[in-house]
């Protein structure tokens, strides 16, 4: 039997027939910092993350990184609702993030997002980055843009290496941009629907992410997996 575990930590000791999966998500808040420093006009950019663990807290970082990048006078401020399935927490703190000058949020927060995306929507120039194309709709004029993480072309991914001949339990795989599973996406609803200067400005700052994408896959930029806060 073939063991597949998606979104794990490996195995210690390895196990010959369990292949275990990471997600480069940072990489796509790192693409997600960079837009958001095209695009905010008050240069405050927030993150909310469901709990403070080791990925999320490269996420942010990452975030920040891309963000100082393209805006060195940017600032990038992180919170934690404690929970992935508190929406009203989210709401409660993108809420304060908004009333505060931020214009733009990137979530990390499964269930709690709903929450953000609420706030988002209470006023028109708020901007929100998701997970999943599913909330286009809950924001069309709110929800700029997504990191996905599509957990089904992921699972397929694998399953169609474990049928395969070379299939190698064991081992821990590192799934990122390029593999159809993680990537920063500009919602094409919003570009229908949002404020017209917004979509122009995220209309320009895709080019330069594109760009940025191009980069970390030639190798010629380097982001950091840092998990301090």
């Amino acid at each position: 039997t073939k063991w597949i575990q998606l979104f794990g930590d490996p195995m210690e000791p390895t196990i010959p027939n369990v292949v275990t999966v990471s997600y480069d998500y940072y990489l796509g808040c790192y693409l997600s910092g960079m837009f958001a420093a095209k695009v905010s006009k008050t240069g405050k950019i927030g993150y909310i993350g469901g709990v403070s663990l080791p990925p999320l807290n490269a996420d942010y970082n990452a975030l920040k990184a891309g963000a100082l990048s393209v805006n060195p006078e940017a600032t990038v401020t992180a919170a934690f609702a404690g929970s992935f399935q508190d929406p009203a927490k989210g709401q409660e703190i993108a809420t304060q993030m908004y009333n505060d000058g931020i214009d733009y949020i990137q979530t990390d927060s499964a269930a709690t997002d709903g929450g953000i995306i609420a706030a988002a929507t209470e006023k028109e120039g708020r901007m929100v980055s998701c997970l999943a194309p599913a909330q286009y709709q809950l924001g069309p004029k709110s929800v700029i843009a997504i990191v996905g993480l599509d957990f089904g072309a992921s699972l397929y991914n694998e399953v169609t290496k474990a049928v395969g001949p070379d299939w190698k339990g064991g081992t821990h795989e590192h799934t990122g941009l390029g593999t159809g599973v993680i990537d920063f996406i500009p919602s094409p609803v919003f570009a229908e629907q949002g404020p017209a200067d917004l979509v122009a400005k995220a209309k320009d700052a895709i080019a330069e992410v594109d760009k940025a994408r191009a980069g970390i896959l030639d190798g010629s930029i380097k982001v950091k997996f840092n998990t301090t806060l």
